[in-house]
Formats: structure tokens, sequence, C-alpha cells
């Protein structure tokens, strides 16, 4: 899982594993789910995310460790 903030767009994407996006949905204002074909989530897009966001803290909880 790889969590990206783009600055100059002020977004938030959130891919949850490699799989390629074959369809996307608004879900909510400025917030876009990925699917892969199998209609599996692969991804979060969250659009003026520090208005909706505490961008300041970020905490992983009970995630287990794997080294590389």
């Amino acid at each position: 899982m790889t969590i990206h903030y783009y600055p100059e767009t002020d977004s938030l994407n959130i891919d949850l594993n490699s799989k390629p996006s074959v369809d996307s949905r608004e879900v909510a204002g400025g917030l876009v789910v990925d699917f892969d074909a199998e209609g599996n989530v692969v991804g979060i897009d969250i659009d003026h995310a520090s208005q909706k966001l505490d961008l300041s803290k970020f905490e992983a909880v009970a995630l287990p460790a794997v080294s590389r």
C-alpha cells in the first residue's frame, strides 16, 4: 500500500495494491474509489484533501511488519 499527497492539486492518493484500475466511481464529492477487473477496491483518491483531513499526522496501528 502506498499513500501519496500531491500538494499542487491538494489530492491524496491511496494505492491499496498494485493491480491496475479498470473502473473509478465518485462515491461522494471529491472521493473517488478505483476498482480492478474483479470489482475489488484498489485505490482511493481524495480531492481537496487538506480541507477534509488532518494531514499533519499519520499513524499506522497494528500493521504486520514486513521487511524488504
